[in-house]
């Protein structure tokens, strides 16, 4: 009877030998991986260089203002004799004498204030024009009409936003930016009630126009 097949070959004591090399051994696994971090460490911080997103240069809260937009204008009524205050200016040779329309006096959602100024020459002669002043930093104004025969015409000229000059060349522009409409150090209409006030009352005192805004 064959017997052979119920037991296992014989292992030779070479076989065995060359088994035992092949398996790896604890030190030398560790000695692979650690091998292995050394030599992906480099490429994967190399990678996060070209991964990673640079760091913003301001917080994502911070964003642009929105751009400053002039709103829809319409021309006034033709000012009423009762309706006009005198504007007192500092200057003693200015030929022209100058009146606000209070019913024109206005502040519009975009901080602009418009109103209309009449320029009264010494013979009597009027020039009008109905006009608008930002309260900016160095102050602009902007003339959209003039009037004539009893109503207001578009300028027709382009008429775009001048820079107040503060030369004392245009002093009427330069006293209703600084001393009536605006608070200079705020960059800020003032009240309607204020401007109204500061125009009947005169200049506008130094406390007043520091920056406090009384109403």
């Amino acid at each position: 009877m064959n017997t052979a097949s119920h037991y296992p070959e014989p292992t030779s004591r070479a076989t065995k030998t060359m088994r035992a090399t092949c398996a790896p051994s604890p030190a030398r696994l560790l000695t692979l991986g650690l091998l292995t971090l050394a030599l992906a460490g480099p490429t994967s911080a190399q990678e996060n260089l070209f991964v990673n997103d640079a760091e913003p240069d301001a917080p994502k809260s911070i964003r642009d203002g929105e751009k400053w937009r002039e709103q829809q204008v319409r021309l006034p009524p033709w000012p009423r004799e009762q309706d006009l205050i005198p504007v007192r200016l500092d200057s003693a040779s200015e030929p022209f004498e100058y009146f606000i329309d209070a019913r024109s006096l206005s502040t519009g959602a975009d901080k602009v204030v418009r109103y209309t100024l009449v320029a009264e020459s010494s013979s009597g002669t009027r020039n009008l024009s109905f006009e608008g002043i930002r309260c900016t930093p160095h102050g602009e104004y902007r003339i959209y009409a003039y009037g004539q025969n009893l109503s207001f015409q578009p300028s027709g000229l382009g008429e775009d936003w001048r820079p107040v000059d503060r030369t004392g060349a245009d002093p009427i522009h330069e006293e209703l930016w600084r001393y009536y409409l605006c608070v200079p150090r705020k960059f800020e209409p003032r009240p309607h009630k204020s401007q109204v006030r500061a125009l009947k009352n005169g200049r506008v005192g130094e406390y007043d126009n520091s920056g406090f805004m009384m109403e």
